[in-house]
């Protein structure tokens, strides 16, 4: 009997539970891929896919319906492939094992995949229903969402033919998006150079552990505690006060996740031992009470390390740490436009000491408003020229600016208040979604994006609500059987 065997609806959640099997990282989307085509081979259907990789698996209107328009249903395959640091897992090789702890599906210390895995479960379910009654549907499942929107930006104009599109990935139900962020990443290297540790010295490892993270976009304005931010706070104070000097450095992973763990190896005048663990001490009191309400689950940690034989070079210490303590994280304006939005923020995502790459430390940019994407990502490169890194830009993402005269919303409104007898929320989010990118290459598409509840996308804590599930599921097939 498989996990989710007995969950509703299905065969929704039993496809979900197949697509936790196949390994589907992003850039590593050979798998899933096969896992696809094989479902379309077996279910008769019609598929292709493109250059890049991406799959589109069509299925023709029911009889009665063969005059409805074309709606496109919409994910991606990649997740976020994000665990916690004690647990042993192969993203490459491993599948994911769905539980079911009270109300939610999650898994054991990694990512769920949820995001945006329930909504190819959806698309394999509409596409394999006898009972549904809808017009002709195509089904387009992206690659490489996770990491830059790949294969939205290499998607070519004739490669689907619908009017109407449904993105399915969107993470809190009863919510109906017709807008997102535009985004960019600021990428950082600072050419590395060691020297030999000082006479008479010691070493210790910090770690800063057991902060939620989360979505970058999704979460930035919860006011959750940054890894990075946290760590460069200690050692800026122990390199000015101990004369401390940092071995290793390592914190954070991917682009649109917020740091949840940052570990150091600091290198120190063994005298000043005692003073370095006293001041360690007392910095771990004042910020576990600064997140208390925040981060109940907050860890800061001391312990033994081997003495290294190197230490970054001191200038570029000092430069280092005092660009990582000017950087900004966190919600830069909130949207005059959108009551409660977030308008622009910036994400410290990673910082990595890599002997054959140098420094490297990733940023990313969302914004509502193009202008201000582009402020938000020149002030982080201000803040590391002004410390000698090198510093680019990738090309970035445009937003999806709203319609709010939009027909296939007042279908999805309508829907909604039919089923479950309340209005839906209509918003933009501060998250990227692939809709702008459509909309740049077909622009004829009235969009709509909805899901169901995921919490934690892009940390292991990721869980799905099973209730908001079947609401989701219930909402997507009135859609398809009503619209127009």
């Amino acid at each position: 009997m498989s996990t989710l065997e007995q969950l509703k609806p299905q065969p929704l959640f039993n496809y979900f539970e197949a697509i936790c099997q196949v390994p589907r990282p992003s850039k590593k989307e050979e798998k899933i891929r096969k896992f696809l085509l094989d479902f379309a081979a077996e279910h008769k259907l019609q598929a292709k896919t493109d250059k890049a990789g991406n799959v589109l698996i069509s299925k023709p209107a029911t009889p009665g319906r063969e005059d409805a328009p074309t709606v496109i249903l919409q994910t991606h395959m990649d997740m976020v492939c994000e665990k916690n640091s004690d647990k042993v897992f192969d993203f490459d090789h491993d599948p994911i094992q769905p539980v079911i702890a009270d109300e939610w599906v999650k898994a054991d210390g990694t990512t769920l995949g949820a995001d945006c895995g329930i909504g190819i479960a959806a698309q394999m379910a509409v596409l394999t229903s006898d009972e549904l009654k809808h017009g002709p549907i195509e089904c387009l499942i992206t690659v490489d969402e996770e990491t830059g929107l790949g294969g939205a930006f290499a998607l070519q104009p004739e490669f689907m033919s619908g009017s109407v599109l449904l993105n399915l990935d969107s993470e809190d139900e009863g919510e109906i998006f017709i807008g997102c962020a535009g985004g960019i990443d600021t990428l950082v290297t600072f050419p590395l150079s060691m020297e030999e540790i000082p006479q008479g010295s010691a070493s210790l490892k910090l770690s800063v552990s057991g902060l939620l993270g989360g979505h970058s976009g999704d979460d930035i304005h919860k006011n959750r505690g940054n890894a990075i931010k946290i760590m460069t706070r200690f050692l800026w104070k122990a390199s000015h006060d101990f004369s401390a000097r940092i071995a290793m450095l390592d914190g954070g992973n991917l682009r649109n996740a917020i740091a949840r763990e940052a570990f150091a190896i600091v290198v120190f005048p063994e005298n000043q031992r005692e003073n370095l663990l006293n001041a360690f001490e007392k910095f771990t009191s004042q910020v576990k009470f600064e997140f208390e309400r925040n981060e109940p689950n907050l860890k800061l940690g001391i312990d033994e390390a081997v003495l290294p034989k190197m230490v970054i070079m001191s200038e570029l210490q000092e430069n280092l740490l005092h660009a990582l303590y000017a950087c900004p994280h966190g919600v830069l304006e909130m949207s005059a436009r959108m009551e409660g939005m977030v308008e622009t923020s910036t994400n410290l995502a990673s910082v990595k000491v890599v002997e054959e790459e140098g420094i490297l430390i990733t940023t990313s940019q969302r914004s509502e408003l193009e202008s201000r994407k582009y402020y938000a990502a020149e002030m982080v490169r201000s803040v590391f020229e002004l410390a000698g890194a090198n510093v680019i830009h990738s090309d970035g993402y445009p937003g999806w600016t709203p319609n709010p005269d939009s027909k296939i919303l007042d279908t999805t409104v309508a829907s909604y208040k039919k089923l479950f007898g309340n209005e839906p929320v209509v918003r933009s989010i501060h998250a990227g979604l692939e809709c702008g990118l459509f909309l740049e290459k077909y622009p004829r598409l009235d969009m709509v994006s909805f899901g169901p509840t995921i919490k934690g996308a892009h940390s292991p804590d990721e869980r799905l609500d099973i209730k908001s599930t079947e609401k989701f599921w219930k909402h997507l097939t009135d859609i398809l059987e009503t619209v127009e």
